[in-house]
């Protein structure tokens, strides 16, 4: 609930399902062993974190090549993992995300900019709980290497921060946040390994 979505991204988050022709083009395929949605919410005094298990994605990027990018992902929303079984439970109920009536949240790009160095703007539409909102998702994009597990293999990676209120997709109706419960902002990190065949 804090960072959350991709929130995903979030979130970014990072989509084998709806791009898979798309990633076989570009030769780039996530890693999912090394790639997340995470976020963090406030409970009260308490900062709660979790993450997003399953979830798909495409991210076609190249510095050089900017106009040409494209980023898509999707995340179960029942694969919602705060460490707590009964928490978890609850989050996928009405009170917040409604999964058995809204399964997944997702984001498509529409444009990308750079701002400087290795800094990028994402801008595109997310939607949460069948509420779609233009967003701007800043990244960093950490670089492209041989890849020192697999030299057959090249990796790069890509990192994004940013926030939403939940509220806005309504995660919540705001009676938990009134009670100083359960916060409104949610603070997501989506952090990216993609592999490549050299």
């Amino acid at each position: 609930m804090k960072k959350l979505i991709l929130p995903a991204l979030l979130l970014f988050l990072a989509m084998a399902s709806i791009g898979s022709a798309r990633t076989q083009a570009d030769g780039w395929q996530i890693d999912k062993a090394h790639s997340n949605i995470y976020f963090n919410i406030r409970h009260t005094f308490a900062v709660v974190r979790g993450q997003f298990d399953d979830f798909t994605g495409v991210v076609g990027f190249h510095p050089d090549r900017i106009e040409d990018g494209h980023v898509e992902f999707k995340a179960d929303v029942a694969s919602i993992n705060t460490g707590i079984d009964q928490r978890d439970a609850h989050l996928r109920t009405a009170d917040f995300f409604d999964a058995e009536k809204f399964a997944f949240m997702a984001f498509k790009s529409s444009r990308i900019r750079h701002v400087k160095d290795d800094q990028y703007i994402l801008e595109g539409e997310l939607t949460v709980k069948g509420v779609s909102k233009q967003v701007e998702i800043p990244f960093a994009y950490l670089g492209m290497r041989e890849n020192p597990m697999d030299p057959k293999q090249m990796v790069a990676g890509f990192e994004a921060d940013f926030h939403i209120n939940r509220l806005d997709y309504n995660v919540g109706s705001g009676k938990f946040a009134d009670m100083g419960v359960v916060g409104k902002t949610v603070d997501i990190t989506v952090t990216i390994e993609m592999l490549k065949d050299r």
